[in-house]
């Protein structure tokens, strides 16, 4: 069997001498577990959407990224979390914003894709579907770490109101493409650290910061998400290599280097239905691993890896 495999943690300002060695260290152990949630799942001939709702998972439950326990701060204190997941076969999505009390929001997005006629759900709503379906639900206190309150009390005092400039922590994702030849993305956040009015990025934006289609590719996508959205960049990349004929590498690379241009950074990763594994990112380091059928195994965070 062929298959493949993708994940990232987020783009950003990653360098050795802003990153300490136990953040270092403990953000390589959770993307090797999150790899090897989803590689067993490949591995036994299962599907690359279960493959990347189990990657995903994995770093939910991991404080060192952006995204369930550990997320970054709304305004008001409170940890809204948003998640996409989407299969390239019939393009079916499903996405969750502005949740409060979902463990893993990437389950529930797979939640709204198959027990709903809505691809997006947000807020008290999607709050309210969770429990309906019975989605594994958690408090606030967990969700929120010393960390990120320090943060946010941080970012409150600066007079330009900005923390975290150089995105240390960020977003996470996958993608896969299974034995079968099909793909599938996955991505989760816990937004910008001070977000207001219910601010929502890229992340559960079907085409933004996650896209499947086999016809094309896979992606997930990570920073900062408004020039995400603005720029299409998921769905952007596969209709280059669907409509332009573009490899995934140009265009991948292509469209990471419009949203440069417009006054953005971050990055994507990308898996095509013949299991090519790739990243693009403008940032000093991006939070990332791969792994594929053939055993070759990469996990870094630099951009000199």
């Amino acid at each position: 069997m062929s298959w493949a495999l993708a994940i990232h943690g987020g783009a950003g300002g990653m360098t050795r001498e802003r990153i300490l060695p136990d953040a270092d260290a403990g953000a390589r152990a959770a993307l090797g577990r999150a790899l090897d949630a989803g590689a067993a799942v490949l591995a036994g001939g299962g599907a690359a959407l279960d493959a990347v709702e189990a990657a995903v998972r994995v770093l939910e439950d991991d404080p060192h990224f952006n995204a369930g326990r550990g997320a970054a701060l709304s305004f008001e204190g409170v940890a809204e979390l948003d998640a996409a997941i989407m299969e390239g076969a019939e393009r079916k999505a499903g996405a969750v914003a502005g949740v409060t009390a979902t463990r893993h929001p990437v389950s529930l997005a797979r939640a709204v894709m198959e027990r709903s006629p809505h691809v997006l759900l947000g807020g008290s709503g999607a709050d309210a579907f969770a429990r309906a379906h019975d989605i594994e639900q958690t408090t606030q206190d967990w969700l929120i770490l010393p960390e990120r309150a320090a943060q946010l009390e941080e970012m409150r005092n600066r007079k330009d109101g900005a923390f975290d400039i150089e995105m240390k922590f960020g977003t996470v994702g996958a993608v896969a493409c299974d034995a079968a030849g099909h793909v599938a993305a996955a991505t989760s956040t816990g937004g910008v650290t001070g977000k207001r009015w219910g601010r929502i990025g890229d992340s559960p934006l079907i085409g933004a910061g996650t896209y499947a289609d086999d016809r094309a590719c896979a992606v997930s996508a990570t920073g900062s998400g408004e020039f995400f959205i603005r720029s299409a960049c998921a769905h952007e990349i596969a209709a280059r290599m669907r409509l332009g004929g573009e490899a995934a590498r140009p265009a991948a690379d292509g469209v990471m280097a419009e949203i440069k241009g417009l006054g953005g950074s971050g990055g994507v990763i990308v898996a095509t239905p013949a299991g090519e594994l790739l990243w693009s990112f403008t940032t000093r380091g991006m939070y990332r691993a791969r792994l594929a059928a053939d055993g070759a195994r990469e996990i870094a965070i630099y951009d000199d890896e």
